[in-house]
């Protein structure tokens, strides 16, 4: 039977090379009271959302005495959700009997785990009463509270990024101290994503995963969003990611063609909502060329490329694979933007995390280019399938050469050069500046020397641009200066002068 020009993508779209999982993680599973540990792929890096952390921890003190905000109690909103015939009387019921547990344990705590699920409490609260707490994120937030009730009773106490589960559930929960344990929603969909490129032996879990995430999705946006609930970096929840929301559409749309199940492309179509709507509710920012679809929704000024790639990802394959119009259109619409905003990430040497903002960590760098990898590679093969109606293929080359730029960075050494030293005529006792650029960021070893003995030195980490090697000769001589600079791949650079100092 001869392929439509839609089937014929869909296939190649399939066969892409996708960027490969990160390295197993270390995942903590409480089962039965127990903790042991297993390793898992595919779940990212440990902070996939940024480097930014959560809400300062409040001594146990604080966290005793916050008081509630006003507004209406969880324990009011669940009444008047019950009055509505938004929940049944059961559900009601279920959910009052976990606020009071948790209110009732708070009263047995001590120390940081008073304090993780005193926060988790408090984000209820502060939901319920800005009249936020609707029947559709009842499942998610009361599975948080019951999920670190359980934890901060009887697990370890967690460093910051530490992957958890519980029992036999598939979803994927990270440590956030001072917010307490929280749905990874990146790592939960990248773990489906893994499980999808493991082959059908897979399916049964990846369709056992889905099952348990989709009712979970809160209403947002005029449709589904999968929603965090924690303070983070200023933003209050419920909050949204365009990240997490990319890699969400990735899963849902290729497990639709896998499964055969077309009801997981409606899934996946509801989660547009927010790729249609401004923040705070959405993540679609009005720009130049198309809208960016920004990482937070509640930080419209915080432009990270490699989430706003990985977006246009996920609506690339929906929008292909379930030969969506709409998912087509946000898609085009952003990748507009996109090709208008790649330069302004690429410092020369190295990739930049957000713009403006500081140059990427090496794990930032490689999951931007593996990103970009991945557009390229879905751009080639739409160009290379026979073309359907309406717009022409895009051109993948802006992805490709970008991908290409950023790999070729990891093997190249950083660029070093010494420049005069200031005063120009040095004189013993008085400091000596002597400048120096950086081509990016780097650990970087000054030494100062005479006749073979240090005088000064010291090793940091610098980003790119100009520095000042200083230091205070004590005699007159020459002095030996030398800069080394490791780059955050290993690549090394080394450049040497020498300074004559007077009397």
């Amino acid at each position: 039977m001869r392929r439509t020009p839609v089937a014929t993508l869909a296939a190649a779209l399939l066969a892409c090379a996708f960027p490969p999982g990160a390295a197993a993680a270390r995942v903590l599973v409480l089962d039965h009271g127990r903790v042991h540990v297993r390793e898992e792929r595919g779940l990212g890096p440990a902070d996939p959302i940024g480097p930014a952390r959560p809400a300062r921890v409040p001594s146990p003190r604080t966290a005793r005495a916050a008081a509630k905000p006003p507004g209406p109690t969880v324990r009011a909103e669940l009444d008047r959700l019950l009055a509505a015939g938004q929940i049944d009387q059961p559900a009601r019921d279920r959910y009052r009997a976990q606020y009071d547990a948790a209110q009732a344990t708070l009263k047995r705590l001590h120390g940081r785990r008073l304090t993780e699920l005193k926060a988790v409490v408090a984000n209820l609260d502060a939901v319920s009463a800005a009249h936020g707490l609707t029947a559709a994120r009842l499942p998610l937030a009361f599975l948080t509270l019951a999920r670190n009730r359980a934890w901060w009773t009887t697990g370890p106490l967690t460093r910051y990024g530490q992957r958890v589960a519980f029992g036999t559930s598939l979803l994927v929960w990270q440590s956030y101290p001072g917010q307490g344990l929280q749905v990874q929603w990146l790592g939960t969909f990248g773990k489906a994503n893994a499980l999808w490129r493991g082959g059908r032996r897979y399916d049964p879990k990846l369709r056992a995963l889905l099952d348990e995430v989709t009712p979970l999705a809160g209403a947002r946006a005029g449709g589904l969003a999968f929603e965090s609930w924690f303070r983070f970096d200023g933003g209050r929840p419920p909050w949204v990611s365009g990240l997490s929301a990319g890699t969400a559409l990735q899963a849902y749309s290729r497990a639709a063609i896998r499964l055969r199940d077309p009801t997981l492309f409606g899934v996946a179509r509801a989660l547009l909502g927010i790729f249609r709507t401004a923040p705070p509710e959405g993540v679609r920012l009005a720009a130049p060329a198309g809208p960016h679809y920004l990482i937070y929704s509640f930080a419209p000024k915080v432009h990270v490329l490699n989430a706003f790639v990985q977006a246009l990802n996920g609506l690339y394959d929906f929008g292909a694979l379930a030969n969506d119009p709409e998912g087509r259109a946000l898609m085009a619409q952003g990748d507009a933007e996109a090709r208008r905003e790649l330069p302004h990430f690429d410092t020369g040497a190295w990739s930049r995390y957000s713009w403006p903002g500081r140059e990427s960590d090496l794990g930032y760098h490689e999951l931007l280019r593996g990103f970009l990898e991945g557009l390229c590679e879905r751009e080639r093969a739409a160009a290379a399938a026979p073309p359907p109606p309406g717009p022409p293929a895009l051109d993948p080359a802006p992805y490709c050469a970008q991908a290409a730029r950023y790999a070729r960075y990891e093997h190249e050494r950083p660029a070093l050069a010494l420049l005069a030293a200031r005063p120009a005529r040095p004189r013993a006792r008085r400091t000596v500046r002597v400048p120096y650029t950086l081509s990016k960021v780097s650990t970087v070893t000054t030494r100062v020397t005479r006749g073979g003995r240090a005088v000064a030195g010291r090793t940091v980490r610098l980003a790119r641009g100009r520095h000042t090697l200083r230091f205070t000769p004590r005699v007159p001589g020459a002095y030996a200066v030398a800069v080394r600079a490791v780059d955050l791949a290993g690549n090394a650079a080394r450049v040497s002068g020498a300074v004559r100092v007077g009397r």
